[in-house]
């Protein structure tokens, strides 16, 4: 977004398939290098976005620009398709001659009935739900909206994919506040409760690598 069941049920899911563990006949497949860089500024401002395809603004394109100005070197981008992600990857990935993708699996977590809003209207119109989805968001889903569980899930098939494809390459993955908390709660073992907990600002970038195990680390 408890306690050590939250984290050892994330490790149960990479033990399950869920991070790609090694390559066929069994051999261990080099670890794979993920930047991870999260969408600037939006039109949507403090909103939840989630499902939303809102534009980045002008401060938006200035934040993921400086982000990566020194980043790098990358093999690929690979990209949430929502456009405040892909139109910045489609732009780097000319810019630096790189191929680039979209991976369904990385969009952000869809918010429901809870989209397009703002926390504290949030706590105008559903305070206790907002109240319980801080306090333990794998628990709590909002109205009409995706379980945690089932995001955690999307978003770890997501990288088992990179990681089969792509082990030993470093790779710039373009993508959301919420998919960064997962991968990093994860790579720092924390307790399920605390996921909304860790800190990622627009155009924030930081690094994990997927071992052959399918242990994720931050770099």
């Amino acid at each position: 977004p408890g306690g050590a069941a939250g984290a050892s049920g994330l490790r149960a899911a990479q033990r399950h398939g869920n991070v790609c563990r090694s390559g066929s006949g069994g051999s261990p497949r080099m670890t794979l290098r993920l930047d991870l860089l999260r969408h600037g500024e939006t039109e949507l401002g403090g909103g939840l976005r989630g499902s939303l395809d809102d534009a980045l603004t002008e401060l938006g394109w200035q934040q993921m620009r400086a982000a990566v100005a020194n980043g790098g070197p990358w093999e690929r981008i690979v990209s949430s398709p929502l456009q405040r992600c892909a139109r910045f990857s489609e732009e780097l990935a000319q810019r630096l001659s790189l191929p680039m993708q979209l991976e369904p699996g990385l969009q952000e977590l869809h918010f429901g009935d809870w989209e397009g809003h703002s926390p504290a209207q949030l706590m105008e119109t559903d305070a206790e739900g907002l109240g319980l989805f801080w306090a333990d968001p794998y628990a709590f889903t909002p109205p009409n909206g995706e379980p945690v569980i089932d995001f955690s899930t999307r978003v770890l098939n997501a990288v088992a994919r990179l990681h089969k494809a792509y082990a030993d390459e470093r790779v710039l993955l373009v993508s959301h506040g919420g998919v960064m908390r997962l991968l990093l709660a994860q790579a720092r073992g924390l307790p399920r409760e605390q996921l909304l907990q860790v800190v990622v600002g627009h155009g924030a970038l930081l690094s994990i690598q997927v071992a052959a195990d399918g242990v994720i680390t931050e770099v």
